[in-house]
C-alpha cells in the first residue's frame, strides 16, 4: 500500500507541474493579446498600404505603424476606409488615426499630427508618348486625381502661379481609376504621390512618364483627431523619430523604394 501511495503522489505532482506550466503559458499568451489595440485607417495605396497575396495588410506605413506602436505597447489593427470619410471617422473615434501616405501640407490645423516621417513629391504623370513635358503644357488639358487628395486641392485652388487652367479636373474615388483613365486616354495626365505612380507602373507594366517639375514636396504624417488628448500622438511622433535615428525606418522604406535615403530628408520641410 505504501508503494502505491508514493507512486500516486509522484503522479499527482507531475499533473500539477504540467497544469501549472500550462496556466503560465496561457497567462503569457493572454497578456500578449490583451495589449490595447490602435485602429489605423487607410485606403489601398501601394507601396504604403495594400493587401498582399494572402489578403494581409502590408506596405511601408503598415510596417512602420506596427513597429512604432509595438514599441509603445500597443497592437495594430489596419482597416480599409473610404478615403473621403477619413476626417469623420477619426473624429468619431471609429479609427484612432489616419496613416496612409497622408500629406500634412495644408492640413496642419485640421488634425493633431505625428510627423513628418517621410518626404514625398507630388507629381504629374503622362503617357510615354505625350507631348506634355512641363506643368504649363497642361493648359486646357484633362487631368485626373484621387478625390480629397492634395493634388485635387492644388488644381482646384490654383494658388501656385505655376498651375495652369485645365479643361477638366476629374476627381475619382479610387486611386487605381486615375491610372486606368490615363492608360485608356480618357485624360491627358494624372497627379499623385510619385511613389504611388512608380509602384503602379511596376505592378501593371505601365509606360507613364513623370514630369521633372514637381507640384510640391510634402511631409507625410500620422493624423489624429484635433481633440485627441490621450498623448498617443506625441508618443508616436517621438517613437517615429527614434526609428528614423536608429535606422529602422530606412530599412523598412528600402524594402519598397529605391534610394530610400531621399525619402527621409524631412528636417527642412518646415513643419
Amino acid at each position: 500500500m505504501k508503494e502505491k501511495r508514493v507512486i500516486a503522489g509522484i503522479l499527482l505532482v507531475g499533473i500539477l507541474v504540467v497544469t501549472l506550466s500550462g496556466c503560465k503559458n496561457t497567462d503569457s499568451g493572454k497578456k500578449e493579446t490583451e495589449k490595447p489595440v490602435i485602429t489605423i485607417g487607410s485606403d489601398n495605396y501601394p507601396p504604403y498600404n495594400y493587401l498582399n497575396e494572402n489578403g494581409v495588410p502590408t506596405g511601408i506605413d503598415v510596417e512602420l505603424a506596427t513597429e512604432a506602436f509595438k514599441r509603445m505597447g500597443y497592437q495594430v489593427d489596419v482597416v480599409q476606409i473610404d478615403w473621403e470619410e477619413k476626417k469623420e471617422l477619426v473624429e468619431s473615434g471609429e479609427i484612432d488615426c489616419i496613416m496612409g501616405c497622408f500629406s500634412m501640407e495644408g492640413r496642419l490645423d485640421d488634425y493633431r499630427w505625428a510627423g513628418p516621417y517621410i518626404a514625398s513629391r507630388q507629381v504629374v504623370a503622362v503617357n510615354a508618348s505625350s507631348d506634355i513635358y512641363k506643368l504649363s503644357d497642361l493648359e486646357g488639358k484633362n487631368l485626373a486625381v484621387q478625390s480629397t487628395t492634395k493634388p485635387e486641392s492644388i488644381f482646384l485652388n490654383r494658388t501656385d502661379e505655376r498651375i495652369p487652367k485645365l479643361e477638366n479636373l476629374i476627381s475619382l474615388g479610387h486611386r487605381e481609376l486615375i491610372y486606368t483613365f490615363l492608360g485608356k486616354g480618357y485624360v491627358d495626365a494624372v497627379a499623385a504621390h510619385e511613389e504611388s505612380i512608380v509602384q503602379y507602373m511596376k505592378d501593371y507594366d505601365a509606360s507613364f512618364r513623370i514630369l521633372e517639375e514637381p507640384l510640391m514636396i510634402t511631409g507625410i504624417g500620422v493624423a489624429f483627431a484635433k481633440n485627441d488628448d490621450r498623448g498617443i500622438c506625441e508618443q508616436m511622433e517621438q517613437t517615429l523619430e527614434e526609428m528614423r535615428q536608429d535606422g529602422t525606418t530606412l530599412k523598412i522604406v528600402g524594402k519598397y523604394l529605391d534610394d530610400p535615403e531621399k525619402y527621409l530628408e524631412v528636417d527642412d520641410l518646415g513643419y
